[in-house]
């Protein structure tokens, strides 16, 4: 989004985007080989015991042979965007500036397709290096409505997929994510505000509040991402694409009556409940 060659200064062009300036001028170090296999594996560590801190998953590293000390773990969990998952006060500071919604859907009854839309972050591990992925889904359908592949945890492709989503669905009563600082900044929040959509966001660490997306991060990881290894980025764009395909037209699901997402964001409620 920041065109270098634009006569708009660049710290002109990152404060009209709502973006830290350091981040344009800022080039990441590689990862080493090393640190690349330890993230594969809190990946998959993570995914399977959600509940598991850094020195839980420490110990989990080393019962496969793998030595690492539990600050390097912490570091790479950050790098990552993974915590452990489980209830407890908010005593996280958000960002400066940036304000932290209340949680909407406890007690709500779902019964329509685009009364609920939720978002969430995942990594998802390359052969040589890993890309972020942001997904906006249906809670009703579970049906995926966007989603966007990023090298980066900048907010500009969360942004990018939420105005898709609406662009090509409406939009819902509600949107709930998390409290990460991608969906707390005035980028994201402002495009819901302006669309008069109601903000929701989960407890801090609670994955209960968000629990469709965790699923479908399951159903990714060990139905596509696990199963084979990108080689680029492209590539991960292509085959993700191609498995979203496959997951909202031809995967049935148990929880929608052996209905795949894309019937169940088609069908009105009275005709399920019929059938």
């Amino acid at each position: 989004m920041i065109d270098r060659a634009h006569d708009l200064p660049i710290a002109k062009q990152a404060e009209a985007l709502n973006i830290s300036r350091g981040s344009v001028y800022y080039l990441p170090r590689p990862v080493s080989e090393a640190d690349l296999a330890i993230m594969r594996g809190l990946d998959r560590l993570h995914l399977e015991y959600p509940f598991a801190g850094s020195r839980m998953l420490r110990g989990l590293l080393a019962a496969e042979g793998c030595k690492v000390g539990r600050r390097h773990v912490k570091t790479l969990m950050r790098r990552m965007g993974i915590e452990a998952l489980y209830r407890r006060p908010r005593t996280t500071q958000p960002e400066p500036g940036h304000k932290i919604y209340p949680y909407l859907l406890r007690g709500i009854e779902i019964r329509r397709p685009n009364q609920v839309w939720a978002m969430d972050i995942t990594y998802i591990p390359m052969a040589r290096g890993f890309v972020y992925l942001a997904v906006v889904l249906d809670w009703f359908s579970r049906r995926v409505l966007s989603w966007r592949v990023s090298i980066t945890m900048e907010a500009a492709f969360c942004v990018d997929a939420l105005e898709d989503a609406l662009a090509r669905h409406g939009k819902p009563d509600i949107f709930n994510t998390d409290q990460g600082s991608q969906f707390t900044g005035a980028a994201f929040t402002g495009a819901l505000i302006k669309n008069a959509i109601a903000i929701s966001m989960d407890g801090k660490g609670a994955w209960r509040d968000n629990v469709f997306v965790e699923r479908l991060w399951r159903s990714v990881k060990c139905e596509e991402v696990y199963l084979r290894a990108y080689d680029t980025v492209s590539e991960a764009r292509v085959s993700l694409g191609r498995y979203f395909d496959f997951y909202n037209s031809r995967r049935p699901h148990a929880s929608l009556d052996g209905m795949t997402p894309d019937q169940a964001y088609s069908t009105p409620l009275p005709l399920r409940l019929a059938a």
